[in-house]
């Protein structure tokens, strides 16, 4: 880590150590857990949140990389290596296939740098940026990624923490405008569609204390996210009902983190 690299605040509660909690990992501090108890005290349903939103990020990169055949992945707003990374997962399908992980925290830099090696025959780099430079993300991310070439673009649990919708279609406009035809769009979100008053709660209660602050938005809200592009089926839906496993025994629920995929013409 270099010297300008920003100190780890252990007295904050933030958002990438928070969601490490809630899907069992050990990469997190008392203030995390405390804030992820209080949540989960008025919300017992934000860990399935955690894992459904997992699990579609699993069924949406196998999907691309089995079926569409993509071998380049950007994921921004990766937050704390855990099980099924994106690399894994694309590798596991397509050892050649290419990851850059985009996130500014600096814990998650750290951990970035020592877990996420990736395999001989693909290429797995991490770029410290935040979401609002894309730029930044474009420039670094070209040194491992071919932009001539289709790319999937991961936004999971990310465009959140971007209240203003204008700057949200701003940064996606910038985004896909450098990837190729043929390049697909990957986005996670909490919405307030399933318990409105609730949803808003989480938020209320993330705000007094977490970094960094939080939006949740209506379904309809996140599939504005996807104009102009082509919304694979089943379109926006609980991340819990994307396509899920045939395998997956009994009724599937549906989770407030609703998520889709689309194509770039």
């Amino acid at each position: 880590m270099s010297a300008d690299t920003p100190k780890i605040d252990t007295s904050i509660p933030h958002n990438a150590r928070i969601w490490n909690y809630w899907l069992g990992g050990k990469d997190n501090y008392p203030v995390d857990r405390e804030m992820g108890e209080q949540i989960r005290s008025f919300f017992p349903e934000i860990v399935d949140n955690a894992v459904a939103d997992r699990g579609f990020l699993v069924r949406a990169v196998t999907y691309l990389a089995k079926e569409e055949g993509v071998r380049q992945f950007l994921d921004i707003g990766t937050g704390l290596p855990t099980h099924n990374n994106t690399h894994e997962v694309a590798q596991s399908v397509a050892p050649e296939a290419r990851v850059v992980y985009v996130d500014n925290d600096p814990l998650v830099l750290a951990h970035a740098r020592a877990l996420l090696t990736g395999s001989e025959k693909g290429a797995t780099a991490y770029v410290d940026a935040d979401l609002r430079d894309p730029d930044t993300i474009l420039s670094e991310a070209e040194r491992t990624l071919d932009f001539s070439q289709p790319v999937a673009l991961m936004l999971l649990g990310v465009i959140n923490f971007v209240d203003d919708d204008a700057e949200v279609r701003s940064i996606l406009d910038r985004l896909l405008a450098a990837l190729a035809p043929g390049s697909f769009l990957v986005v996670s979100h909490p919405v307030d569609d399933i318990d409105h008053e609730r949803a808003h709660e989480v938020a209320a209660a993330w705000n007094e204390k977490g970094t960094p602050k939080l939006t949740v938005r209506s379904a309809a809200g996140v599939r504005t996210f996807f104009d102009g592009l082509e919304l694979l089926e089943p379109g926006v839906v609980s991340c819990s009902l994307w396509r899920p496993e045939d395998t997956e025994v009994g009724e599937v629920r549906p989770v407030a983190e609703y998520g889709g995929v689309a194509r770039k013409g």
